[in-house]
């Protein structure tokens, strides 16, 4: 009797763990490029997933029974790819997608349905499939050190960096929880009563192919990196700092830490200039 409740919970937690995420995205006709209201879709579903732990992401592209073995082939890896594109313009960390694959057609005999036409269009199609950590890992919280409040209290030269802690940003977005403008407030009375720092803002985004910017889901413009550095240098002139101490880049992905992606999405200031007090005759 043991060993059976040892079985069936054991079952039970097998059963648990790999339960699953999917979503299907649909295809015109001989298209991979995605069309809008599928793309709307898309967007909706990642914004429901992008706060999770997620373990890995599946991306699977299939076509319907017309056309070549070869032509169904290279277009349903099209589409997966197409897919798989927009997850990076997003934020989503590459890593955690391990499989992108053009799978070719589907037979006609999956789906019950008699219209052979919404057969073909159910069949034309790419298939996500996320699997969440379960339970949710462990998370490394990184060592301490300094605060930007205390950096910028302390003694600064041209060229020291100063990463904004706990400014970080939604995936995909460049406005500013209200947990991050308590801690930018505080940054902003600091740099109102320091009148010789003059500084760059840098913007940076995680999770794009190679060194380009994410794509800002507000104005859907590639250039998230470079909103985010606005965002905080619009805040920080509402809070008395002068403009004319201030400038703002969007760095894109050019300087990934190598840690969590969220901690990619961020903010710096770039020390440029120190204005000495004039000496006293």
């Amino acid at each position: 009797m043991k060993s059976l409740l040892i079985i069936i919970y054991l079952g039970f937690q097998l059963a648990f763990a790999q339960k699953e995420i999917k979503h299907q995205v649909y295809f015109l006709t001989d298209e991979f490029e995605i069309p809008e209201t599928e793309e709307s879709r898309l967007l909706l579903f990642l914004s429901e997933i992008e706060n999770m732990d997620i373990q890995k992401i599946s991306i699977y592209g299939f076509c319907d029974d017309r056309g070549s073995d070869s032509y169904n082939l290279v277009l349903s890896q099209q589409r997966a790819d197409a897919i798989k594109e927009i997850f990076s313009n997003n934020e989503f960390d590459e890593s955690v997608i391990t499989n992108v694959d053009g799978k070719g057609e589907i037979l006609l005999n999956v789906v019950n349905d008699n219209d052979l036409y919404r057969i073909r269009g159910l069949n034309r199609k790419v298939e996500i499939i996320v699997q969440p950590y379960d339970p949710p890992r462990e998370k490394i919280e990184p060592p301490a050190k300094e605060s930007a409040e205390e950096l910028l209290k302390g003694e600064l030269k041209e060229g020291d960096k100063i990463q904004l802690e706990n400014i970080l940003f939604r995936t995909g977005y460049s406005y500013l929880t209200k947990e991050s403008k308590a801690v930018l407030d505080n940054i902003a009375k600091i740099l109102v009563e320091r009148t010789d720092i003059y500084f760059t803002i840098e913007g940076h985004v995680c999770c794009t192919y190679g060194t380009r910017d994410a794509i800002d889901r507000k104005t859907k413009k590639r250039n998230l990196s470079l909103a985010r550095a606005k965002t905080v240098y619009d805040y920080l002139a509402d809070k008395g700092v002068k403009r004319y101490r201030m400038k703002f880049v969007g760095q894109k992905r050019k300087f990934p830490l190598g840690g969590e992606p969220e901690l990619d999405r961020r903010v710096e200031i770039l020390v440029t200039r120190i204005i000495k007090p004039k000496a006293s005759n």
